[in-house]
């Protein structure tokens, strides 16, 4: 898929799955039960253990059927390596040159953390085609709305903080898409085997974001 093509269909889809797996397989069936109920955005997270085989398996079994990313990149070598596992999009918790430099060198499609001003143009300077507003938390709705106050044209996702419940507010105040995480699937859920219980809060979310878009 080409990175406009990436770009666009995380747009339409709204939300992504932003998964800190307790283990690998219990990665794979959180990604199950999280496409069971209709979200197909997955980001797996660098401090989910053994993350690139992780990738590497889910674009084994779901192939097209999700957009599969990976996220918490820290180091630059992270980037090709999460490209050859089968990534289509690269996601940092922050903005960093050295990292930016080989995110970007991908041609993958690249978001950066930043939640200052300043970091949000820096992040931008280096070529993160969505910026990612974290953590979402602290400043919430109204504080990414008061930033896109001086940046309408730049496109931002905030993660952290987001729940069903808000996810209108995230979208009115001009989000492109949102992530979410624990508040989306449970770790704890994932452990305890609630399969049907992450399925039915997936389709929650989905019908919130759906809604919401409206």
């Amino acid at each position: 898929m080409r990175k406009e093509d990436t770009l666009q269909k995380i747009r339409e889809l709204g939300l992504l799955a932003v998964l800190r797996g307790p283990s690998a397989d219990l990665t794979v069936q959180m990604v199950a039960a999280l496409v069971a109920g209709g979200v197909l955005g997955i980001e797996i997270t660098y401090t989910t253990p053994n993350a690139a085989e992780v990738v590497a398996e889910l674009k084994r079994q779901f192939g097209d059927r999700i957009v599969l990313g990976m996220g918490t990149l820290t180091r630059p070598d992270q980037a090709a390596e999460a490209q050859a596992a089968g990534a289509q999009f690269l996601v940092s918790p922050h903005t960093e040159a050295v990292l930016a430099r080989a995110m970007v060198a991908t041609g993958l499609p690249v978001m950066m953390g930043a939640f200052t001003p300043t970091e949000v143009m820096a992040s931008v300077n280096l070529g993160s085609d969505v910026v990612k507003l974290f953590p979402g938390s602290l400043g919430g709705p109204a504080y990414m709305k008061a930033l896109k106050g001086p940046f309408p044209h730049v496109a931002m996702m905030p993660t952290g903080g987001v729940d069903k419940d808000n996810v209108a507010d995230w979208f009115a105040a001009g989000a492109v898409a949102v992530g979410a995480g624990s508040q989306l699937c449970p770790p704890k859920w994932a452990q305890a085997g609630r399969w049907d219980e992450i399925t039915a809060v997936a389709q929650e979310f989905v019908t919130a974001v759906q809604t919401a878009r409206r």
